[in-house]
């Protein structure tokens, strides 16, 4: 099979394309993606806050936020978060009538370079007396 001149230009071009856009997604850092509770009383819903920075050249959306249970309630910046901006994903642990310990993920999906990143909360809960 021969290739003409232009379209092992055009080849070249759409490979380079490929380089550079790759290189120019947006990227969520987080300051930390694990966080300890400790140890906390039944019936106290636990929340924190996982702070990020935007790193990379474009605009990141975070799609859905998907905890590992129904016993953390997940909320997310839902703005496009610009390079160099700041955004968060709270957790929210409910432990009402789940005593012992706990060790929960977060799943962040959203269109930046890592697409699914995964956040961890743990403790343990004190039984109510």
């Amino acid at each position: 099979m021969k290739l003409d001149m232009k379209k092992l230009i055009a080849l070249f071009a759409l490979v380079l394309g490929f380089a550079f856009t790759s290189n120019a997604q947006g990227a969520l850092k987080f300051k930390q993606e694990k966080h300890d509770f400790g140890t906390i009383t039944e019936g106290t819903v636990a929340t924190y806050s996982f702070e990020f920075t935007n790193t990379g050249k474009t605009p990141v959306v975070i799609s859905n936020v998907q905890p590992s249970c129904g016993c953390t309630t997940p909320d997310w910046t839902r703005e496009p978060i610009m390079p160099g901006k700041t955004g968060k994903v709270t957790a929210s642990y409910n432990s009402t009538g789940r005593p012992g310990n706990f060790n929960k993920s977060i799943t962040v999906v959203n269109n930046g370079e890592v697409q699914q990143i995964q956040l961890f909360i743990s403790g343990t809960v004190q039984p109510k007396k």
